[in-house]
């Protein structure tokens, strides 16, 4: 008998303009999984064969990463969504449950807001969002201490070369050094990592997305209101996250229009879902599978 594993498929998909590398398992209703920085479709190994067993999973490389095509531009919020919102129209489906991590949610927050027809459901890990964080970042000193590294991003150039030269240690310490259960990240699994990270174009992607996050036009943006989430949302958040406060899942019932969920996850860091894959498998599976009259407003 095969292992679920072995039965996940390595495919590419064409979506707004460029091709998206996808490691796909499963039938059913469409789960996308997004993953953030400094990772790629393998974040969710944990997710992607649990999920799978009642569902069409699909994790992509998110535009610049892996294998996923790197293009010298659209790194920006509205372009990364089109690139999600023309997946799911090209795997042949009108909705997703969608899914983010870090940058990943980031995507799936503006998704949810710009592409509502797209989606079915919302899940949020570990990611606040986007208006949320410029505004705690302009008025909490903590935050701006814990993102520091989202000005340092900001130079050209300089920030890839320097995580290029140290990649190995940038790893560890981003990863297993920043995750509360220190097991969740191997050596192998850290080379894993930097062997994605490495391939040519990467890095100098992965800093787009920090730098179109704050360039001044997206920065007016920020400023102005935003539309209300309109699907059903969970949102789960390791409570001791070394890069974002606890304070950004404050108010987001304001933001949300529909049945939301938060669940603090204790003694987990940013990492959560390969930190916690137990808990995160079980409520995620809880979420997808119910009716949207199950939820209980937080």
């Amino acid at each position: 008998m095969k292992s679920l594993e072995s039965e996940q498929q390595h495919i590419f998909v064409e979506t707004n303009n460029i091709r998206l590398h996808c490691v796909s398992q499963g039938e059913g209703e469409l789960v996308l999984l997004l993953h953030g920085f400094p990772e790629f479709w393998y974040a969710w190994r944990y997710q992607i064969p649990a999920l799978a067993r009642h569902f069409k999973v699909v994790v992509p490389d998110l535009r610049g990463y892996n294998d996923s095509d790197k293009p010298a531009s659209g790194y920006d919020l509205d372009t990364l969504s089109a690139d999600i919102r023309g997946l799911i129209d090209r795997l042949g489906y009108t909705k997703a449950h969608i899914v983010g991590h870090d940058w990943g949610g980031a995507i799936a927050w503006h998704l949810a807001q710009k592409f509502p027809e797209k989606l079915n459901r919302l899940a949020i890990l570990n990611a606040p969002h986007p208006q949320r964080l410029v505004q705690e970042m302009a008025s909490n000193f903590d935050q701006l201490r814990r993102s520091w590294h989202f000005l340092a991003f900001q130079v050209p150039g300089i920030p890839e070369w320097l995580i290029q030269q140290n990649l190995k240690d940038f790893l560890q310490n981003v990863l297993q050094g920043q995750a509360i259960r220190k097991g969740s990240f191997s050596a192998e699994e850290t080379k894993i990592y930097q062997a994605a990270l490495s391939k040519p174009g990467v890095l100098a992607a992965a800093m787009n997305y920090y730098r179109q996050m704050f360039h001044p036009d997206r920065l007016l943006a920020w400023g102005q209101k935003q539309e209300p989430v309109t699907v059903p949302t969970l949102v789960l958040w390791g409570e001791e996250d070394a890069f974002l406060s606890r304070k950004l899942v404050e108010g987001l019932d304001r933001l949300i229009a529909a049945p939301f969920k938060l669940q603090l996850v204790p003694n987990c860091g940013h990492w959560i879902q390969q930190e916690v894959p137990q808990t995160v498998n079980r409520e995620l599976l809880n979420f997808l599978r119910s009716s949207s009259r199950s939820l209980s407003l937080a």
